[in-house]
């Protein structure tokens, strides 16, 4: 079966003052579906991965067939990382998780406050395009970075936050300032769904 785009689960205009209108549209409709429309060509040339899971196909990338293999690493890792990306946003969102997440995050980081630096100095530092991500293995947390479309899940672990460092995801707003982009970003994260990652 296709992969297919998923709807983006609040409105364009929902992240604001944030994240903007036009980059939600152009980030979603555009690049988003150009990683679902390129995953489901680079599989058409071997009908039988069609079958497979997303999450088995980036588990599993020595198996996939070379001629391919690049394809769906870049393009089935966009695709997972936006898919995760628009859920782990929402409207009216920020502040401290509270809970088992929170918890974890003091235990593995000292405090919040020192969680928020490293995940933005990781997002920062990453060269180039790629992602920063907030990692739970075996209930213990911890911050990495990878480039490009990569993602955890290709190392076997289990990513429950990631934020999107392309240019794409916010030079629109703010040109080359990325970290100011991190810094509004927070307010966007909707801890209740990374804390259901965390729990599942």
């Amino acid at each position: 079966m296709a992969h297919t785009l998923p709807p983006l689960p609040y409105d364009y205009t929902a992240l604001e003052p944030h994240v903007d209108e036009m980059t939600m549209r152009i980030h979603h409709d555009k690049h988003h579906a150009a990683y679902v429309n390129n995953l489901n060509a680079a599989l058409d040339k071997h009908s039988d991965l069609h079958n497979r899971s997303l999450d088995d196909l980036l588990r599993n990338l020595a198996g996939v067939p070379d001629d391919i293999r690049m394809a769906v690493r870049n393009n089935g890792g966009g695709h997972w990382n936006h898919s995760m990306f628009w859920q782990v946003m929402g409207p009216m969102a920020g502040g401290e998780p509270m809970g088992a997440l929170g918890d974890a995050i003091k235990s593995a980081f000292g405090d919040f406050a020192a969680f928020k630096a490293q995940l933005k100095a990781a997002g920062v530092g990453r060269f180039g395009s790629g992602w920063a991500w907030l990692v739970a293995d075996g209930g213990k947390l911890s911050i990495t970075s990878t480039p490009n479309q990569d993602n955890p899940l290709m190392d076997g672990k289990k990513a429950i936050l990631g934020v999107d460092v392309w240019e794409h995801a916010y030079y629109l707003k703010y040109q080359n300032r990325r970290p100011d982009y991190l810094d509004a970003w927070w307010n966007t994260v909707n801890w209740a769904e990374v804390a259901k990652r965390f729990m599942g």
